[in-house]
């Protein structure tokens, strides 16, 4: 596609003071992110939104994409766990290193899976796998599923461990006397807040699925980044920031751009060299879908970056075409 015939609108601090409105003006080829813009769009590309602080620095479409066209997210759906978690604990709801069977009770009776902690089941180094890449399992399921590596030793992603989540929260919610409707719960708790709109969630046995299943516009994922750098309404979100040993580059729900991140399987643009951006001093975290959908939160630039693409198809046949976490950061940054 030609870059000229992508839509690309830039406003200033006092149009973003408002939101993002229709008074943007256009951005110009030869603008500061014209590279990275480029770089996105080569690869099935269809939203870059840049924000530092309030301001929006620069928005673009192309490839279909739209202001007001919500594309899914996929893993990015993640994110949202991982600071509902947080808060949960906040509110004294739970404490990330008590065992899993503590709510769960049937684990009890398995020795290994009663050692589980809620931390090392949301960094994925729990042993619990259930489901496969675009097909998350019932709650039930991924509760009666049983381990495939010992606890605490060994990093797996799937699906599994954050359906095993959502049955917590449904048994905390029960126990409490609350309807058990998680999607009504996390929207209470963190969506709302954040003054977000979800196009859709996807169901599965009438609950959410919580490692996938989320649409949304690149404006509100946006809005969900921003309040999570400002500090999602009080909650210490330190855990989604601490990487486990045994793969330092992913903390509670959320991706790490360090040395030593073990990467998903069906993802490439990570590894090695997102290393390369910590080395030079970049502190990037990230949510992050099937086909290169990423929300980026660089908290000491207060910058964040959505990206979003038509790439999940490519991702499901095992391809995505040429992404690199480093290169598009590479530009975007030298655009500020």
């Amino acid at each position: 596609m030609d870059l000229t015939r992508r839509t690309m609108t830039m406003a200033g601090g006092a149009i973003a003071a408002l939101g993002f409105g229709s008074a943007a003006r256009a951005q110009t080829l030869d603008g500061p992110f014209r590279d990275a813009l480029a770089y996105s769009d080569a690869r099935g590309g269809v939203s870059v939104l840049v924000q530092r602080g309030g301001e929006v620095l620069a928005e673009s479409y192309g490839n279909g994409g739209g202001p007001d066209r919500a594309w899914a997210i996929h893993s990015g759906t993640k994110s949202f766990s991982g600071v509902l978690a947080c808060h949960l604990v906040r509110e004294g709801w739970l404490d990330l290193d008590a065992p899993v069977s503590a709510i769960i009770t049937e684990w009890q009776a398995d020795p290994a899976k009663a050692a589980i902690t809620t931390r090392e089941l949301l960094d994925l180094t729990s042993g619990c796998v259930a489901g496969g890449f675009g097909a998350p399992p019932t709650y039930d399921e991924a509760v009666a599923a049983p381990l495939q590596t010992p606890p605490g030793t060994h990093f797996e992603y799937n699906p599994g461990p954050f359906q095993v989540w959502g049955e917590m929260v449904r048994r905390m919610l029960e126990s409490r006397g609350y309807l058990p409707d998680v999607l009504g719960f996390m929207r209470s708790r963190v969506i709302d807040p954040a003054g977000v709109q979800v196009a859709d969630w996807r169901l599965h046995g009438g609950q959410p699925t919580l490692p996938t299943g989320v649409r949304m516009t690149a404006r509100e994922w946006a809005k969900w980044g921003r309040w999570v750098l400002d500090g999602a309404g009080g909650a210490d979100l330190t855990s989604c920031w601490t990487g486990s040993a045994v793969n330092p580059g992913y903390g509670l729900c959320w991706w790490l751009l360090r040395p030593g991140l073990i990467a998903p399987d069906a993802r490439i643009g990570m590894g090695e060299d997102g290393a390369e951006m910590a080395e030079r001093g970049e502190d990037i975290r990230l949510a992050a879908g099937a086909g290169e959908q990423k929300l980026y939160l660089l908290p000491e630039r207060d910058l964040l970056v959505v990206r979003q693409s038509r790439g999940f198809g490519s991702a499901l046949a095992g391809f995505t075409p040429g992404w690199s976490d480093t290169e598009f950061m590479r530009r975007v940054l030298r655009g500020l």
